[in-house]
């Protein structure tokens, strides 16, 4: 028994001297805290935020550079050519069906994707 109250009080020393002279038990708690903290939002933003902002300015840039003739997908899924597209225009002219000859207008930024695509890849297989 003699042994437990020496052990108790051991620790009750050593969580006496923690927080002694320096009278900041909280500040040393936040101040520990801090480089940890600041390392996870350093990685959050160099993982996440960085990335993202790259590829934002790259379609930008891509759906600025948009001419005549430039096949698109909309985000709606929509294929087309695009028929008129002025420089600092927010509309562009899509032609959606060459037979007809079917034409809609559309925000440039609705636009997801600029660039042929391969038909390949949107066709399926059908499963048996």
């Amino acid at each position: 028994m003699g042994s437990i109250v020496v052990g108790g009080f051991k620790s009750s020393m050593l969580l006496a001297q923690g927080g002694g002279a320096a009278g900041g038990g909280m500040d040393s708690f936040f101040t520990s805290m801090a480089i940890p903290l600041g390392i996870t939002l350093l990685l959050m933003y160099l993982l996440l935020m960085r990335p993202e902002q790259k590829k934002r300015k790259e379609m930008e840039k891509q759906l600025s550079a948009i001419k005549k003739n430039d096949h698109v997908i909309t985000i709606g899924g929509i294929f087309g050519t695009i028929v008129n597209a002025s420089p600092g225009s927010r509309m562009v002219t899509l032609r959606v069906d060459d037979g007809t000859g079917t034409k809609i207008k559309i925000l440039r930024s609705a636009i997801s994707q600029v660039g042929a695509v391969d038909d390949g890849d949107m066709e399926s297989k059908p499963s048996e």
